[in-house]
């Protein structure tokens, strides 16, 4: 429990500066981009001089970079996320509406492409050099050389145009579900293709990394002796293998938290998934500064917790990581 605690305290504190960097970097670059979101906004509109000037002062655009910069900062401080130029709300509230939907996409495709590649590395790493590894590590190189927005469009053509068996886009139904479990079945069924698309290389990075550490794991010396012992291959697999081989599965999985976020973008705009990717691509599109950094930090902010929660189940699966990660 103490080196729990440790733990926490310590990513606690190395989570300020991190964001602190995250949020100031995301700022500079809009700053630095040529236009500002009243640009944008007369860009689709259009306006003069005097239109524009006005417009400005209203949002609270004008002023040189120092004042800017200040009234960041403070805003920083005070943990106040500021007004969306795009939306004309408060940023907070913007990305209370739109993470919800990017914490299923995630969540569904981790369950999806953790399950299916774990499930598919066991029976590669099973019995290493077989016809089945063969294959099944075949099939992941060609996962992984499809691009997910590619994938996307594949889907959509093929399963939700051609033959109608999945929404278009969106990811809930506009008409009414029937009541909660009505609405949890009509979730998944639009969750379906994006899932799929976004989790689909994922699935042959775990595979390739359980393998690779299955592979290790029967050449150990604590497995050859359970072997000699007499002990069923089936509990040499779950007790000698499978557990020390997850372990590089799940630093895989943390490191590619942050990958995942912005794969979330581009799949998100071919669903038309209203969720943190697309709202960060709108944020850019229309140079909402306060916007782009809400969605920044609170995506780094997302990162940080997910991999403390790794952290955690490494630890949980070899004890002898605890004292090294707190």
């Amino acid at each position: 429990m103490t080196r729990v605690l440790r733990l926490l305290a310590v990513r606690g504190l190395s989570a300020i500066p991190t964001l602190l960097i995250v949020a100031c970097g995301a700022f500079l670059l809009l700053e630095f981009a040529p236009g500002d979101a009243v640009d944008a906004y007369l860009a689709q509109t259009g306006g003069d001089a005097g239109f524009a000037a006005e417009l400005r002062r209203s949002l609270g655009l004008g002023g040189t970079f120092a004042e800017r910069l200040a009234g960041f900062l403070v805003s920083l401080a005070t943990l106040d996320l500021g007004q969306s130029v795009v939306f004309a709300r408060p940023v907070a509230s913007v990305i209370a509406e739109r993470l919800p939907n990017t914490l299923l996409l995630m969540a569904s495709t981790t369950l999806f492409a953790g399950g299916l590649g774990l499930g598919l590395g066991m029976l590669a790493g099973r019995r290493p050099g077989s016809l089945a590894d063969h294959g099944i590590s075949t099939a992941a190189l060609l996962l992984l050389a499809i691009p997910n927005f590619w994938l996307g469009l594949l889907l959509v053509v093929a399963l939700a145009v051609s033959w109608p068996l999945f929404p278009v886009a969106g990811i809930r139904s506009m008409t009414g579900t029937g009541g909660p479990g009505g609405a949890l079945l009509d979730l998944a069924h639009h969750l379906v293709l994006p899932t799929i698309a976004l989790g689909a290389g994922y699935i042959a990075l775990y595979l390739r990394t359980l393998r690779a550490g299955m592979v290790e794991a029967w050449q150990a010396d604590h497995v050859r002796a359970a072997q000699a012992r007499g002990l069923r291959d089936a509990s040499v697999l779950r007790r000698g293998v499978v557990r020390p081989a997850l372990l590089p599965g799940l630093v895989v999985a943390g490191q590619n938290i942050g990958t995942l976020v912005g794969g979330s973008v581009v799949v998100e705009t071919v669903f038309a998934i209203p969720g943190m990717g697309r709202l960060a691509f709108e944020a850019v599109t229309g140079r909402d500064t306060a916007l782009l950094v809400g969605v920044v930090m609170s995506a780094t902010l997302l990162v940080l917790v997910i991999n403390l929660i790794v952290d955690l189940a490494m630890a949980w699966l070899d004890p002898r990581l605890g004292s090294t990660h707190a």
